[in-house]
């Protein structure tokens, strides 16, 4: 990274890290570029040639929380002596993630927002497939271990995401022990389809 490639990031952490507490105390749509420039000290143009757009600055912290997730699982996944154990520990950190982020409650607003633009939708979908990547890599461990029975491991990836996003929107409401029993649970129902059984 050359000195106005560092520069610029700098410049996108600092615009994004200033437009976080924004997010968080007021809300994604609430949350608006003129917000963005008086908390920021930077001209909305600036802001624009960093990010394009809001959704772009959002969907840049949503990245962020990203890789600190994947960063907090690669720090414990060697806790999980089996491939069982990491889909319930998985279901554990989802929880525990959600329930605890300051941005789930605008993240929820950005989600279910109707319209995006195609460069958005793009990154969206690339972070997805991140998280199916994830799931086939997981499945695939299990197989290979003869804890799961060999499947369709690109089926059962986008069964895994599918179930964690539906969980994710229903939990909402819920107390945390509740919501962790619920994933907790989930996580058994879908192992329960591809564990093997122990004769």
């Amino acid at each position: 990274m050359n000195k106005k490639q560092l520069q610029t990031e700098q410049t996108k952490k600092k615009l994004a890290d200033a437009s976080r507490a924004l997010f968080v105390q007021k809300g994604y749509k609430a949350t608006s570029i003129e917000d963005i420039v008086a908390a920021t000290g930077s001209s909305k143009g600036n802001i624009y040639y960093h990010f394009k757009s809001k959704e772009g600055l959002f969907l840049y912290l949503i990245d962020e929380w990203d890789r600190e997730w994947e960063e907090n699982w690669t720090a414990k996944e060697h806790l999980y002596r089996t491939s069982t154990e990491k889909i319930y520990g998985l279901a554990e950190q989802l929880v525990l993630d959600e329930m605890n982020h300051p941005l789930t409650k605008a993240a929820d607003e950005f989600f279910t927002k109707e319209k995006k633009e195609n460069d958005i939708e793009e990154r969206i979908t690339v972070m997805f497939e991140r998280h199916i990547q994830f799931n086939r890599q997981l499945v695939q461990e299990g197989i290979e271990s003869g804890e799961f029975k060999a499947d369709n491991i690109d089926n059962l990836a986008l069964i895994l995401e599918s179930t964690i996003i539906g969980l994710s929107h229903m939990s909402r409401s819920m107390e945390p022990e509740q919501a962790l029993a619920l994933y907790r649970h989930a996580a058994s129902v879908f192992l329960h389809g591809i564990a093997k059984d122990k004769d």
